[in-house]
C-alpha cells in the first residue's frame, strides 16, 4: 500500500552515486567546453547538451550514466534524452559541484 502511494506522487528512494559508480557508471556532462574547462568532476565526459544525440553510439546502454550540469536543469534534459535513446540506467546528479561532494 505504501509503495502505491509513494508511486502514485513518484517518490522514488534516494540514488546512491558511490554505488553506481563501483558499478562503472560514466559521468557525462553536458555544459558547455568552456564551463567544462572552469572545472569539472575527474574522469567525467565532457559533450554539450545540444550535442549528445549525436554521441549515444559511444555509451553503451546496460551501463549506469549520471548527467551533470551547472545546476541540474540542463543534465535533467539529457537524461531525457538518453532514456528516449534506450538507456534504462540514467540518473541526474543535477550541478556537478553538488555531485562532486556525493561521490568519493
Amino acid at each position: 500500500m505504501i509503495q502505491a502511494i509513494k508511486n502514485l506522487f513518484g517518490i522514488k528512494p534516494a540514488v546512491n552515486f558511490n554505488e553506481l559508480m563501483e558499478q562503472g557508471a560514466t559521468i557525462i556532462d553536458v555544459r558547455s567546453k568552456g564551463e567544462y574547462q572552469g572545472g569539472h568532476i575527474k574522469g567525467s565526459v565532457n559533450i554539450p547538451l545540444d550535442n549528445l544525440k549525436n554521441h549515444l553510439s559511444k555509451f553503451k546502454k546496460d551501463q549506469p550514466i549520471i548527467t551533470c550540469c551547472a545546476s541540474g536543469m540542463r543534465s535533467a534534459s539529457a537524461k531525457s534524452i538518453l532514456k528516449s535513446g534506450g538507456f534504462e540506467n540514467v540518473h541526474n546528479g543535477g550541478g556537478w559541484m553538488s555531485l562532486r561532494n556525493k561521490i568519493r
